[in-house]
């Protein structure tokens, strides 16, 4: 299964995260263009890296 962008919202919360330069620099590379927001590609990746653990990291 392959990460894709998609621009659609859903309910949210703000938290705090920082984020090293190198890596926000990478993700502003990646959205360039595409009609996605930061925290929306954020939260993207995150559910996809959440939905491919391996089972046996799921369960720590």
């Amino acid at each position: 299964m392959s990460f894709q962008i998609k621009p659609n919202r859903k309910e949210t919360e703000n938290k705090t995260i920082r984020f090293p330069i190198p890596l926000i620099e990478r993700i502003e590379n990646a959205i360039q263009n595409k009609d996605v927001t930061f925290s929306r590609f954020v939260i993207q990746a995150c559910e996809y890296a959440l939905n491919n653990l391996d089972d046996t990291q799921k369960n720590k």
